[in-house]
């Protein structure tokens, strides 16, 4: 459900979609001040609503984290007739959806995304899970929320670079599956940069249709879904090294630069669209290199304990062209690389 204002409505709207006797708000730090406690206050109206809040940043995305808050929960008596809210980002969205299928055996939940990429991307799909030090999302499980309410006024409080970040999400749906999206998404850039509410709802809404079509496909990831993990074998493993310094959507946009080099590289992708990718990452501000002090060792260590990693290779979804994927003759949607040309690829 995407709109303007909808908070304002999230009683009637759980009420109808996801009734339930207790709320368990799941926040962070960040959002529980702008959003948490009005959520809750306003759910007090049709059900009891506690607020749990953790910490915010990816670091916090923990095996520790979900042990607390499955702690509280039940220490507020939150019982299966309850039900989640995930309120906040793709930390919060990720860690609440873990929350929900594994508290007692799986209790329903609602995606409530406050930033860009939650709304594009995290929330769209029933992927949950938590980071290890092994590597990022490496415990979790598929479990789809009852509903997503994207609103997009809470965007208004997203710092720009945020923005930016999210923004990385919608050119990679454009350069999966969408030439003509991909280039509107490029036109768009000053007025989504500048807020622009008209800009930002005809991104969230193109961007949740390529993404549900594609996830519709092939939820269990399969097969086809896997192209949706274009540029994020490499952007996990800089996320990891780098101690998430890096906004999801910035690891992104490297790793997109970089696998598009790569298949470019193994004669995959068309030499055009790397230039072209570029320009687009450029123009809303996001990376495209590699911080200088991202070991390559390190980063083909981490990419070794991706989730897409088979028989100790590590595997790509690589672009042919803008809008389209490779596709293997096996009918495979990734591919292994030689270490020299990754290395190559991932060079600052």
């Amino acid at each position: 459900m995407l709109g303007d204002g909808l908070l304002a409505h999230l009683p009637q709207l759980l009420s109808r979609h996801c009734p339930a006797e207790h709320y368990a708000v799941i926040t962070d730090s960040t959002v529980a001040p702008l959003y948490g406690e009005a959520a809750a206050a306003a759910l007090r109206g049709v059900a009891r609503a506690t607020v749990v809040t953790f910490p915010s940043g990816e670091w916090n995305k923990t095996r520790e984290t979900w042990a607390g808050i499955t702690d509280r929960l039940l220490a507020a008596g939150v019982g299966r007739d309850g039900a989640i809210v995930a309120l906040g980002g793709g930390v919060v969205g990720d860690l609440a959806g873990f929350v929900a299928a594994s508290y007692l055996r799986g209790i329903p939940y609602i995606q409530v995304p406050t930033t860009l990429l939650a709304m594009i991307d995290s929330s769209i799909g029933g992927k949950t899970g938590v980071d290890t030090p092994a590597g990022k999302n490496l415990v979790g499980a598929f479990y789809q929320p009852r509903l997503v309410i994207a609103d997009l006024a809470t965007l208004a409080t997203l710092p720009p670079n945020h923005l930016a970040a999210g923004m990385a999400e919608a050119i990679k749906h454009g350069a999966i599956a969408d030439r003509v999206y991909y280039q509107r998404v490029h036109a768009l850039a000053p007025r989504v940069l500048s807020g622009d509410r008209g800009a930002l709802h005809e991104v969230v809404e193109r961007s949740v249709t390529i993404k549900a079509g594609v996830v519709g496909e092939d939820e269990r990831e399969r097969g086809r879904r896997a192209i949706l993990n274009f540029g994020h074998t490499i952007a996990h493993a800089l996320e990891a090294v780098t101690g998430y310094t890096l906004l999801h959507g910035e690891a992104v946009a490297i790793g997109m630069a970089a696998e598009a080099r790569l298949g470019r590289a193994l004669g995959i992708t068309a030499p055009e669209a790397v230039p072209t990718l570029l320009r687009t990452l450029e123009t809303y501000g996001l990376p495209t290199r590699s911080p200088a002090d991202a070991d390559a060792g390190r980063l083909l260590e981490s990419m070794r304990h991706d989730k897409k990693t088979r028989e100790a290779s590590v595997r790509f979804a690589l672009l042919k062209t803008i809008g389209e994927m490779h596709r293997e003759p096996t009918g495979e949607w990734t591919r292994t690389a030689p270490e020299n040309a990754i290395r190559a690829a991932i060079e600052p």
